[in-house]
């Protein structure tokens, strides 16, 4: 299972790599606003600190501009991933990168059918958002189940499953359960995993005894 950085921080995503949980970032035009860097910059910098797939998000809505932009910013990385919201401009503007080898992912999917024409279209990868569907009292890992199924059901669909709006280790957890092939997660979600009460009480107690014992 594949897990990407949600963050445009070099911090964050350096922690992250730190313990082997950084495959991939993915970023998007608040994050990078909130990085407070040019948006050149901050995809280069993150393209340079990983190796993995780098999604980077046009702010385009026609085809042609998303295509033109998609390119521009395929150029700046070899890693560097076209993150393109799906819509009907989206999908078609997938289909004319993935026929110039430049790899997609479509992003603000919500339900099944969406994932299917995804997968049609030629993504690489795509991202369904499970908290924000959680929000509005949906399953969002009930959507993950059912993609999972239908991708399982035609093998010569290739297209990845990067789980998105993620809020919880849960998600993270029961999204492997699933089978998806990988999550995006902010770095608290991520130091979260790490953390169990139990695990602290043990190494608390383990000190104290090897304390007691060198005295």
């Amino acid at each position: 299972m594949k897990f990407f950085v949600d963050s445009a921080e070099i911090d964050d995503i350096q922690k992250a790599k730190a313990l082997g949980l950084a495959d991939g970032v993915t970023t998007n035009p608040t994050l990078i606003r909130k990085s407070g860097r040019d948006f050149r910059q901050a995809i280069t910098e993150i393209a340079d600190l990983v190796k993995g797939p780098v999604l980077a998000e046009p702010v385009s809505n026609t085809v042609n501009d998303i295509v033109k932009e998609g390119k521009i910013l395929a150029s700046w990385a070899p890693n560097v991933v076209v993150k393109i919201p799906l819509n009907h401009a989206g999908l078609e503007a997938t289909q004319i990168l993935r026929e110039e080898n430049i790899q997609t992912a479509l992003t603000l999917v919500f339900n099944t059918a969406q994932a299917l024409l995804a997968a049609k279209a030629g993504a690489k990868y795509i991202c369904p958002f499970v908290g924000r569907l959680d929000d509005i009292d949906t399953s969002g890992m009930d959507l993950i189940a059912d993609i999972m199924q239908i991708y399982d059901n035609y093998p010569d669909l290739e297209t990845e499953v990067i789980v998105a709006s993620v809020r919880t280790p849960e998600h993270v957890t029961e999204s492997a359960a699933l089978g998806a092939d990988g999550v995006t997660a902010p770095l608290k979600v991520i130091q979260q995993m790490v953390h169990h009460p139990l695990t602290d009480i043990g190494i608390e107690k383990f000190l104290k005894d090897w304390n007691a014992t060198e005295k």
